[in-house]
């Protein structure tokens, strides 16, 4: 799924292209992209049609689109987006064809370029919520990501420290910290020379906080690459696909030498995913070994 970085770049390309613009209309095709909008999809057209969208915004993985107030003074609303596994916000013009799994279309006010959303595998999809000191209250519970200003480093690092849990399944625990999956936890533990398998209470302060800094300083590097896109998958507004995936050194390289000391990478099962460490680089503690 996109994580920080790729959702990032999708947030910058949506704040340029319709923050500030009124909707005319959305259309949405089946009920599965408004499933998250208990109402239904007519209820969300009806509801989104006049409104202004005065920003883009991310917290961690998670995209919405503030709203003006509505006619109705309505509490404040957002509209949540949800990429899923494959989902793409494009900026076309409207008379371009329409790509295959394009599921919702946002015309503007303004008959410039219009808003579509394709989802090839259809786990995405959009959804109002209400909205309370900035952020939507479904995601309220979400923590705070490496690039918030409000981000407390110390404070992760206490809460970190105090969990019996392996350390990659921390990093994963968007409450703990937000914005990371399995892509840039492979990265930051291999910076690190940390094994995903380590328990977050054996590591030491200093450790985490170097853990955490890893993680921050992989994803800039991606984000400025445009983020890593897999199978045309993971693309900006505009359907450029990011170039990070040249960068990675643990992400996808099982079989491949490390680049730090040249043992075969290794890659082992991790919560119905994967995980991929350098078997030299990251010992993998004894407890967890067969």
């Amino acid at each position: 799924m996109p994580e920080l970085p790729e959702v990032e770049v999708v947030r910058l390309g949506l704040a340029d292209h319709v923050s500030g613009r009124t909707i005319q209309t959305l259309t949405l095709s089946g009920h599965r992209v408004a499933r998250r909008h208990e109402p239904g999809p007519r209820d969300l057209e009806d509801r989104l049609a006049g409104r202004t969208i005065t920003g883009a915004h991310r917290r961690g993985k998670y995209l919405w689109l503030s709203l003006a107030e509505a006619p109705e003074a309505v509490p404040d609303e957002g509209l949540i987006v949800h990429l899923g596994m494959s989902g793409q916000m494009l900026v076309t013009d409207r008379d371009d064809p329409l790509a295959k799994h394009t599921h919702a279309r946002v015309r503007f006010a303004d008959e410039g370029s219009e808003l579509r959303f394709v989802d090839q595998r259809t786990f995405g999809g959009f959804a109002l919520a209400d909205v309370s000191d900035g952020v939507p209250s479904s995601i309220a519970h979400i923590a705070l990501d490496p690039f918030d200003p409000d981000y407390d480093r110390e404070a992760v690092v206490r809460d970190v420290k105090r969990r019996r849990s392996g350390i990659k399944r921390v990093l994963l625990n968007q409450t703990v910290v937000s914005g990371i999956g399995n892509i840039y936890a492979d990265e930051a533990l291999w910076r690190a020379s940390v094994h995903g398998e380590r328990l977050a209470s054996d590591l030491t302060k200093p450790a985490i906080g170097r853990l955490l800094d890893h993680a921050r300083e992989v994803m800039a590097q991606a984000l400025a690459q445009g983020g890593t896109s897999f199978d045309a998958l993971y693309v900006n507004v505009n359907g450029a696909s990011g170039y990070f995936d040249r960068s990675l050194s643990a992400y996808g390289q099982e079989g491949r030498p490390c680049s730090r000391c040249g043992t075969t990478m290794r890659r082992e099962q991790f919560m119905n995913r994967s995980s991929t460490s350098c078997p030299r680089c990251q010992v993998r503690p004894r407890a967890a070994r067969s």
